[in-house]
């Protein structure tokens, strides 16, 4: 995968190019997307690498580190979601759990998709190369550790520089 942020690094200002890869999000505009798709590398068969890249070109700040529970739980703090009540879940919270028991297709996609945004409009980074490696083997191993990542017990929080 790296290979492919590679690529799409060189090209995220390239505002066509990014234009172009976000179509693939969109279901009747996936063909708009073919060809971009073609000069990076990817195949257009291969939906979830083209999902992710079509993620990048929505939210290009990308991490190193970290699953997309961590990037769900960076989301929380960024927007300051806080319990009123011990039994009742963050709007986060709630959102990041009906992530968790999305099937694989389209509905995980819709999901992700809608936490990138929030990503993108808190500044969070994402980290692309554990996602595209989550989203090949989607399982419960993977829940399990997303889930793990958002509500660990007595976590540090991320300092500004693991950004």
């Amino acid at each position: 995968m790296s290979w492919l942020l590679e690529r799409l690094q060189k090209y995220k200002d390239d505002r066509g190019m990014m234009a172009n890869l976000r179509c693939v999000l969109v279901d009747n505009k996936k063909h708009r997307a073919w060809p971009t798709l073609n000069r990076l590398g990817v195949k257009i068969d291969d939906e979830t690498l083209a999902y992710v890249a079509g993620l990048f070109a929505t939210h290009p700040v990308e991490s190193s580190g970290g699953n997309f529970g961590d990037t769900c739980k960076r989301i929380e703090k960024k927007r300051g979601d806080k319990r009123t009540d011990d039994n009742k879940l963050t709007p986060t919270e709630r959102r990041f759990q009906h992530l968790l028991t999305a099937e694989k297709g389209s509905e995980l996609y819709a999901r992700i998709l809608r936490m990138v945004l929030m990503a993108k409009s808190q500044g969070v980074p994402v980290n692309y190369s554990q996602l595209v490696t989550d989203l090949r083997f989607w399982s419960d191993r993977t829940k399990t550790q997303w889930a793990t990542a958002f509500w660990a017990q007595g976590a540090t929080p991320f300092s500004e520089e693991d950004l």
